[in-house]
């Protein structure tokens, strides 16, 4: 299915066209990864934008805030991360 880039979608289109849940497609609209309009209560989504949030350079930005919003992926890095904060910071007192 091609993408038109001034086309106008609706959520469940952009989801199709993503190959996302809708939960997915809802997360990246509210932390601003995908702009959208709306009409009503429903969203409408530039085919642009649809194209756009499958760019290379933000696929690794979406793979960020997506992961982030799983703390059971990430429980591991954080606690690592905060182990070389504090190594960090004892470092800097010596």
């Amino acid at each position: 299915m091609e993408i038109r880039e001034n086309e106008v979608y609706t959520a469940e289109e952009a989801q199709k066209l993503l190959k996302v849940s809708s939960s997915t497609l809802m997360r990246m609209i509210k932390k601003g990864l995908l702009r959208t309009g709306r009409a009503g209560k429903q969203y409408r989504i530039l085919g642009k934008e649809i194209l756009r949030t499958v760019s290379p350079k933000l696929e690794d930005r979406v793979g960020i805030l997506y992961n982030r919003g799983r703390h059971w992926v990430h429980e591991g890095i954080d606690k690592s991360r905060k182990n070389q904060e504090t190594r960090g910071e004892e470092d800097v007192k010596k």
